[in-house]
Parts: structure tokens; C-alpha cells; sequence
């Protein structure tokens, strides 16, 4: 008896013993359970972070990439109405010769501010473009008040055509001009935010030269006279 009583002890505390093992390993399990849950959660919340940040960053950087093709586009525009007031300007020259033959200075000073756009044109600088621009534009208002002088110009058929497609042209001009500074505007405008400025040299977009009138060329504008 005293033996099947010692067995029984033996036995139960065997079964304890696996019991106790039990629970350990059960509360070990438990824990990984726990830490790796955690390390999923960590991991997900890191996740939708890094994805927020790379859509802000994208966000930024095409902010900066449209802003300067809408410049480019209204700067193509105004190179476009630009053209065909140099297309005009022989064809008017031409036609003053024929009555104001003593005005070569005035001929060649247009000659040269029209030589100086289309230099500048092939560079693509655009601040050479604007001041050639704005120098044709006092020069040919000066043109055009000849015919205060010579009224036998003044009353020419094709001069006055082509004074009326030159008002066409230069209306056309304001309006391109117009909405090409408000692109460049809007593109300064963000290039000089904190961001702004960080996404514009990560995408190499630079500030926009504005294509504003001088002061002379405010005054000097063409205009159409009868």
C-alpha cells in the first residue's frame, strides 16, 4: 500500500509538473502572440505613414511640375501672338518707305529690335524675348504716328489694313501676356513657400520672368487711328 502511495505521489506530481509546463509554454505563446500584434500594428501605422508622405511628396512635386508647364503653355501662346506681329512688321515697314523714305533711322532701329527678339527666340532667353518685345512696341507706335506727318500714308488702303490686323495682333498680345504673368505668378508664388520652394528644386523648376510692359511701352502702345 505504501508503495502504490508513493507511486500515486510520484504520479501526481509528474502531472503537476507537465501542468505547470503547460501553462508556461501556454503563457510564453500568449506573449509572442501579444509582441508580434503589436509589431503588426507598429509596422501597419509606419506603413500608412510612409504612404502619406509619399503621396504628400508627390502631391508637391507634380504641384510644381504643372505649374510650369501652365507657364510654358502661356508663354508658347504669347510667343505665338508675338509671331505674328513680326510677320506683320515687314509688310508695314514696306509700306511707310514707299511714303516716309527719310525715316531710315526709324526702319533700321525696327530691323534690329526684330533681329534681337528672333536671337533670343533661338537661345530661348526670355528676358531678351520680353525687352526685345517691349522695344518694338515703342518703335512701331512711333511708326504709326508717320502718318500724321505724310498724309498720303495716311490715306492708304493697305496701310490702314494693316494698322487694323496690327491693333488685331497687339489686343492679342495684352490678353496672351495677361494670362501668361498670372502662370508665372502663381508658379513664383508657390516657389517662395517653405515647401514650395523644397519641391520646386527637387523637380528643377525655376521662377518664371514676368513679361511686363516698360513704362515707355505703356505709353507707346500701337493704336489705330482714322
Amino acid at each position: 500500500m505504501e508503495a502504490e502511495a508513493a507511486d500515486l505521489a510520484v504520479a501526481g506530481q509528474a502531472e503537476a509538473g507537465r501542468i505547470t509546463m503547460d501553462l508556461w509554454r501556454h503563457q510564453k505563446m500568449r506573449r509572442l502572440g501579444q509582441v508580434w500584434a503589436a509589431l503588426l500594428v507598429v509596422l501597419v501605422i509606419i506603413l500608412l505613414i510612409g504612404l502619406a508622405l509619399l503621396g504628400w511628396y508627390i502631391s508637391g512635386y507634380n504641384k510644381a511640375v504643372r505649374l510650369q508647364e501652365s507657364t510654358k503653355t502661356a508663354w508658347a501662346n504669347v510667343e505665338t501672338t508675338l509671331q505674328r506681329r513680326m510677320d506683320l512688321i515687314p509688310n508695314l515697314v514696306n509700306t511707310v518707305k514707299g511714303y516716309a523714305k527719310h525715316e531710315e533711322e526709324l526702319f533700321e532701329n525696327i530691323a534690329k529690335s526684330r533681329e534681337k527678339y528672333f536671337q533670343a527666340e533661338k537661345t530661348a532667353d526670355r528676358p531678351q524675348q520680353i525687352a526685345a518685345a517691349n522695344e518694338l512696341s515703342g518703335l512701331l507706335s512711333r511708326l504709326l504716328m508717320l502718318q500724321e506727318n505724310y498724309p498720303q500714308l495716311r490715306a492708304s488702303d493697305n496701310f490702314r489694313d494693316l494698322q487694323t490686323a496690327l491693333e488685331g495682333t497687339e489686343n492679342r498680345i495684352a490678353v496672351a501676356r495677361t494670362r501668361y504673368n498670372e502662370a508665372a505668378r502663381e508658379l513664383n508664388s508657390y516657389a517662395k513657400e517653405f515647401m514650395g520652394s523644397f519641391f520646386c528644386k527637387r523637380a528643377g523648376v525655376k521662377p518664371a520672368d514676368y513679361f511686363e510692359a516698360t513704362e515707355r511701352a505703356k505709353t507707346e502702345v500701337p493704336k489705330v487711328e482714322f
